[in-house]
């Protein structure tokens, strides 16, 4: 059984005692140092739903992250009000704030490993060595090392980020590693667990397991006979503060582009708010944007009641390491939200202009892997164009650095080359192929 003392452990990776006293307790340091890191600020650049947006108000990865990790500190405080109550040895040590704090720092971070064009992005990175002339490259790695290069992941990638010796202002607490790994298992498990919710998708390379078993480790997660990890349990409520805002605000987003009709969004917000749902007073809003806005933000509140309710419900088993499913597929509201997620994948997800710039993922980051794996093969062995050798002065210093220094590790310089590609904003991304593809100078 897990406990909640060792959960909200506020030592360090690189440390055996829990951080000194200050002005900030250490959660309130974690938070602090994923809004000032280079990563963070990148994601106003990376695509949400609509990539490249022209629309002013269109959510990018940026601005979700920052709403999801508003909705992640309601959850906590709530769900920590009540745990202080039924825990008597928590109110000495640790305030409803420190729930809160641990949530909304992890939520900020969920999307930092997401490469340029979204989940199309993702695809693409896999697709070079599935089905392009990364496939060439197989023999060279183990299988466990080959499961990594064939499924990229964004919740590895951001865990990779969050550990990476180059990013030394990103040494987070463990209780804040623990709540950011939703998929607490490698790559190659993940293949034959998909059935499992915290075994979906896969959430650390293999560069990192030993880092995540030491996490776990000190927080005293369970591991269970397939020697896999569980859950940290606010990992629930950071995966539901992801889930609720993008179901509610992705719709937003849809009703502003024309995606979506303004009655059928006031509906399906309606049937979420059920009788707090006044239609007259709904009308007397002139404003769309501002009757939208309302509904909105009712429905968020509504959400959030309803999925504390579910993990307070269920907290004997999360202990336990048994409960294993979104607090949103078992909440009041599934069919409401159900309804929404058919709307959006039929009208939102698949409009044209998303397929469209979604596509020229495809071409571009698996284009770019091509190139710069072959610079960084030239690093090492000289054996490639000259162009490589230019290619190479385009790749960070601490990629060169880590590559040089390390000449015999193949799979560490694949992993330093795909660093550099997914990091890429979805303009730079586009903007870097089409210079080193001759298309503009």
């Amino acid at each position: 059984m897990m406990n909640w003392i060792q959960l909200l452990s506020s030592q360090r990776l690189n440390q055996k005692s829990d951080s000194p006293e200050s002005t900030r307790s250490a959660f309130e340091q974690d938070y602090d140092r994923i809004v000032f890191s280079h990563p963070f600020r990148r994601l106003q650049d990376k695509t949400q739903v609509h990539p490249l947006p022209e629309h002013d108000f269109v959510h990018t990865r940026l601005t979700h992250s920052i709403e999801v990790s508003s909705v992640g500190r309601s959850l906590g405080r709530r769900v920590g009000e009540v745990l202080i109550q039924r825990h008597a040895d928590l109110a000495s040590k640790f305030s409803s704030h420190d729930f809160g704090t641990v949530v909304a720092s992890a939520s900020l971070a969920h999307d930092l490993g997401n490469p340029p064009f979204g989940h199309s992005g993702e695809d693409g990175l896999s697709d070079f060595f599935l089905h392009h002339e990364g496939q060439k490259y197989k023999p060279h790695f183990s299988e466990l090392q080959w499961a990594d290069l064939t499924h990229f992941e964004g919740n590895a990638q951001g865990f990779r980020i969050l550990n990476k010796s180059q990013y030394q202002g990103l040494r987070l607490t463990v209780a804040t590693l623990g709540s950011f790994t939703k998929y607490p298992c490698p790559s190659l498990f993940q293949e034959r667990n998909k059935s499992k919710k915290s075994q979906k998708k896969f959430g650390f390379f293999q560069t990192e397991q030993n880092l995540f078993d030491e996490t776990a480790t000190r927080l005293g997660l369970i591991k269970n006979a397939q020697h896999v990890w569980s859950r940290h349990p606010l990992a629930f409520l950071v995966e539901a503060a992801d889930d609720i805002c993008y179901n509610i605000i992705d719709l937003e987003d849809g009703c502003r582009l024309g995606l979506v009709s303004v009655p059928d969004t006031i509906e399906l917000l309606a049937g979420i708010l059920r009788t707090d749902f006044d239609p007259d007073k709904a009308a007397r809003i002139k404003s769309v944007d501002e009757k939208i806005g309302v509904l909105r933000a009712m429905a968020i509140g509504k959400l959030i009641s309803d999925a504390v309710e579910v993990f307070l419900h269920h907290e004997p088993s999360i202990l336990s390491g048994t409960f294993d499913e979104a607090l949103t597929d078992l909440g009041s509201y599934k069919a409401e939200l159900r309804q929404i997620i058919d709307i959006s994948i039929e009208k939102i997800y698949r409009a044209r202009h998303v397929v469209e710039i979604e596509s020229a993922g495809f071409e571009v980051l698996p284009g770019l892997l091509n190139e710069f794996i072959k610079a960084a093969e030239h690093l090492v062995k000289k054996n490639h164009a000259r162009k490589y050798a230019n290619l190479a002065r385009l790749l960070p210093q601490e990629t060169v650095q880590v590559i040089l220094t390390n000449p015999e590790n193949t799979y560490l310089h694949f992993r330093e080359v795909i660093d550099f590609v997914s990091g890429l904003t979805d303009r730079h991304a586009l903007s870097l192929y089409r210079k080193i593809k001759g298309f503009e100078l």
